[in-house]
């Protein structure tokens, strides 16, 4: 029988690193993990892709504000950003698992959603920007970016110089949901809630406005696994296997653990925020909300980890 999962992908993995950070690069990242989920798909499962995108919108953010120094163009807002990484990004997704399927001979085909996501207008985040997005500035660039644009938050980060932060509100609903769960179901590899998803508000007559702030992708694929039922959740991450005490002498890989046990590994904060912790908080939520389990592990070894050879298993 059929298996429905919901694979996260990080936007940090498809850029190895800095010397190869052009489209090529990422794109021969992109056809290296295609390879991986198609292993997967031959397995017995249906999948909807989802990717991060925080790379990829700071060079967005990037060429705007080259472009509106140099030659006043006018800049891009962020949430355009988004959905220009969610095409972009899927495109190559998109491409490359076409091709390894013709490649293995599989009747069957990637398709691309734009995808929105609602969040709450009064999501305590927007009080309280805190993602650092885009480029360095200096203390007198900072001051003509402010006099631009007088609703930006500039932070000072680490000594570097100051950046730009947004607001990172919890998703709430997945707009295109039904359209993603009837082409899954109808065979279609989908790649859906890129960068985890345009951020929109819902308006008093119902309508959809989007609003700049950047949505955990993690947070956003446990939340569609959820809502079309997916039977597994599995997140890519650097590692093969979730570690408590990582980098530590005592390091200890789980490889099954219920979620019960991992709800108390937090609480003993064994996972570092703005790290592993937002994807075991993200396992945890698809968990509580009828999923039945879920895989955390690196790119390459997704095949062997969904064959129950490696990985963090978590189940109810």
């Amino acid at each position: 029988m059929t298996k429905l999962a919901v694979i996260a992908i990080g936007g940090n993995s498809l850029i190895r690193d800095n010397t190869r950070q052009t489209v090529e690069d990422q794109y021969d990242a992109v056809c290296e993990t295609a390879k991986h989920i198609v292993g997967m798909i031959e397995q017995g499962y249906d999948v909807v892709i989802t990717h991060g995108n925080g790379p990829q919108v700071g060079f967005i953010l990037r060429r705007s504000e080259i472009a509106s120094e140099t030659a006043g163009m006018h800049a891009v807002p962020l949430v355009a950003c988004g959905a220009d990484t969610q095409g972009a990004l899927g495109y190559q997704i998109q491409q490359a698992m076409d091709n390894e399927f013709k490649r293995r001979g599989m009747v069957k085909s990637a398709v691309t959603l734009v995808t929105q996501v609602v969040v709450d207008a009064d999501d305590p985040a927007f009080a309280k920007p805190s993602k650092p997005i885009g480029s360095f500035f200096t203390q007198e660039q900072v001051e003509k970016i402010q006099k631009n644009n007088p609703d930006w938050v500039m932070v000072s980060d680490a000594g570097r110089g100051y950046r730009r932060v947004v607001a990172s509100p919890y998703p709430r609903e997945i707009v295109e949901k039904a359209v993603i769960d009837k082409l899954v179901r109808e065979g279609y590899c989908m790649i859906a809630v890129g960068g985890g998803g345009i951020p929109v508000i819902k308006q008093e007559d119902g309508s959809f406005k989007g609003i700049d702030a950047v949505i955990d992708k993690d947070f956003a694929s446990s939340l569609l696994a959820a809502q079309i039922h997916a039977d597994e959740l599995i997140i890519s991450t650097g590692v093969p296997k979730v570690y408590l005490n990582y980098g530590k002498p005592d390091e200890k890989a789980l490889d099954k653990v219920t979620l019960a046990e991992l709800e108390e590994y937090v609480n003993q904060n064994h996972f570092a925020p703005g790290s592993m912790l937002p994807k075991i908080q993200a396992v945890i939520s698809f968990l509580e909300n009828g999923g039945k389990k879920a895989i955390i592990t690196n790119p390459e070894s997704l095949e062997e980890a969904v064959a129950g050879k490696t990985g963090t298993h978590i189940y109810p």
